[in-house]
């Protein structure tokens, strides 16, 4: 497919967006680029700085975002200033809120000013932290804010896998473990993997992964494959003779010569007996003779 961006189409993008302060004071709020992250010494060792999935022209992305995407070419680098209104809007002062700190404690949440929490379903940021109460901001971090992008068009999801690969990248992550085979008519199969087999992040977002692959990569019946495969028997094998060694005081003890290699020890000379028939006859012999 050649030509422009058109709404519907999904599109990855690499960026580089500054929030716009005080002064015209710019400061980078987020980036798919390693070496621009560490230049403002926000580099993260963890994050991945790749291009980005989105689908165009269809409210996924910031209103001002979306308008610089449609007409755009792969290839095309734009500079985009987005007022509050075209991005995360403005801030409303009904969305900041005082909170006891008994919920927090309840909760098992240390409150500290700048941190992220989850409160009924909302998330927010601690802005303040008292002895009784916390104030959380409900309003989007970038809510009133003006926002620059630096947003180059990196390449366009052309293939029904690609499109299907967007989308898990989109809803979910790690679209390279997937394998994915396309059948005719608008079908496919999706072979998870291992992880997504225990992860209760995966139980939610299969059911958006099913609405926009049929939004937004035309697939009308998807099925979600799971394996498991008996491991492999390892057959024990014999363990190697081992050479019995002497002990330490086997080692110690004098050895004695074997009858083969010793000397044989001589008897000790038995008392000899005088038998009668060993004594000189006495007969015809004198007394002096005796």
């Amino acid at each position: 497919m050649e030509g422009k961006l058109a709404a519907g189409d999904i599109a990855y993008i690499e960026y580089d967006v500054w929030v716009v302060g005080g002064g015209e004071q710019r400061t980078l709020h987020d980036t798919t680029h390693a070496d621009v992250a560490k230049a403002a010494d926000k580099y993260d060792e963890k994050g991945a700085y790749v291009p980005v999935a989105v689908v165009v022209g269809k409210g996924r992305s910031l209103k001002g975002l979306d308008e610089a995407l449609l007409g755009a070419s792969v290839g095309d680098t734009k500079d985009v200033v987005i007022p509050p209104e075209k991005g995360a809007g403005e801030r409303d002062p009904k969305l900041v809120r005082l909170i006891p700190m008994r919920d927090f404690e309840r909760r098992d949440i240390e409150p500290e000013p700048g941190k992220e929490v989850a409160i009924d379903g909302r998330r927010g940021t601690i802005t303040l932290v008292t002895a009784g109460r916390v104030r959380v901001d409900f309003n989007n971090p970038l809510a009133g804010r003006t926002l620059v992008y630096k947003v180059t068009v990196a390449k366009r999801a052309e293939t029904e896998e690609e499109r299907i690969r967007a989308v898990l990248d989109m809803d979910y992550g790690l679209p390279e473990k997937f394998r994915i085979f396309v059948k005719e008519g608008g079908e496919a199969d999706v072979f998870l993997p291992d992880v997504c087999k225990t992860d209760e992040r995966w139980f939610v977002s299969k059911f958006r992964v099913v609405a926009d692959l049929r939004e937004f990569a035309g697939i009308a019946k998807v099925r979600f494959v799971e394996e498991y495969e008996r491991p492999e028997e390892k057959k024990e094998e014999p363990a190697p003779a081992v050479e019995e060694k002497p002990s330490a005081a086997e080692k110690a003890k004098p050895e004695r010569p074997s009858p083969k290699k010793g000397r044989r020890a001589k008897a000790p000379p038995k008392k000899a007996e005088r038998a009668e028939e060993e004594l000189p006859p006495d007969e015809g012999k004198s007394p002096e003779e005796l």
